[in-house]
């Protein structure tokens, strides 16, 4: 068995725009073994956009797939386990520049990464304390924006806050080609957030996610955040039996 995680990397300068969303749109797409997480009893999805940099598979460095960004979308299930309830998250839709990232990704993991051109922009004033973030992604001939704008200072998230239910994830949960339930552990050291004074979402959304999670993503976030972030290590996949246990 291996005993390198299949992955490793830091991620940098996550922002995450949260949406309220119907949990009968998610259902079909929550793992055997799984059920839907909710926080005052919505269910939520997340767009968020991040930095990879110095990415390793297998603990070996990849040339020219080293740093780049990624966009996803995700939401929020749990899984009872005998160590406890174990938090986790389903990828809905990944977006990466790097065509090789996707093929990989999609090999091992079936995770729908999908490849479009991307770029950043960040900026700060130092006099203000105001730190802009934006991840974009080329679609369709125009350029997909997600981004927010922060003053705050950067804090632990607190047990039964939003922030809390958001970050403090560290298993994934993705369904095989066969219809199984993958488990992965995802381990990092825990995270500092930053709530946003404004975001915005500038994306053909229903044309890019589908007519129900466009929907979704058409409403004002019931929040927005960025996230300092650490360096991560991702495990190698576990299936879990038919009932979605070890």
């Amino acid at each position: 068995m291996a005993t390198d995680p299949f992955l490793s990397a830091s991620w940098f300068d996550l922002v995450l725009l949260n949406y309220e969303i119907d949990p009968n749109i998610l259902k079909p797409h929550v793992p055997r073994g799984t059920e839907l997480a909710r926080f005052d009893g919505r269910c939520l999805v997340s767009l968020v956009g991040f930095r990879f940099v110095d990415t390793r598979l297998l603990g070996w460095p990849i040339p020219f797939h080293r740093n780049f960004d990624e966009v996803n979308l995700r939401f929020y299930v749990e899984r009872p386990a005998h160590d406890g309830n174990r938090k986790g998250v389903v990828f809905l839709k990944e977006v990466v520049p790097k065509t090789a990232v996707a093929l990989v990704a999609r090999w091992i993991y079936n995770e729908n990464y999908v490849r479009y051109p991307m770029r950043r922009s960040f900026h700060s004033a130092p006099a203000s304390a105001v730190q802009a973030f934006a991840y974009c992604w080329k679609f369709a001939g125009r350029w997909q924006t997600m981004g927010l704008k922060t003053a705050g200072a950067f804090q632990p998230p607190q047990p039964g806050t939003l922030n809390h239910f958001l970050l403090e994830n560290y298993w994934g949960y993705v369904k095989n080609r066969s219809g199984a339930t993958v488990e992965y552990h995802v381990e990092h050291k825990p995270w500092q957030a930053a709530d946003a004074k404004h975001s915005w979402l500038d994306c053909d959304a229903e044309a890019f996610y589908g007519q129900e999670l466009g929907a979704a993503l058409r409403r004002d976030p019931v929040s927005a955040l960025v996230v300092d972030g650490s360096p991560v290590t991702v495990g190698w996949g576990k299936k879990l039996n038919d009932r979605g246990q070890e």
